[in-house]
């Protein structure tokens, strides 16, 4: 995973490892796919996870 430090100043230092997120496009919500390629997570707004690579 991403390293964290200083400890709660609010950002990643580098992206995570083995995860990737992918744009629905009939809903336009970003989801997240874990390294397995099963999805995760989908985010309630239209904003994209931060810190996570873009699938085309």
């Amino acid at each position: 995973m991403a390293t964290n430090p200083p400890k709660g100043d609010g950002h990643r230092n580098g992206a995570v490892r083995g995860r990737s997120q992918v744009n629905n496009s009939k809903t336009d919500h970003w989801t997240k796919r874990g390294p397995d390629g099963k999805f995760l997570d989908q985010k309630a707004d239209e904003k994209p996870f931060k810190g996570i690579r873009k699938e085309k």
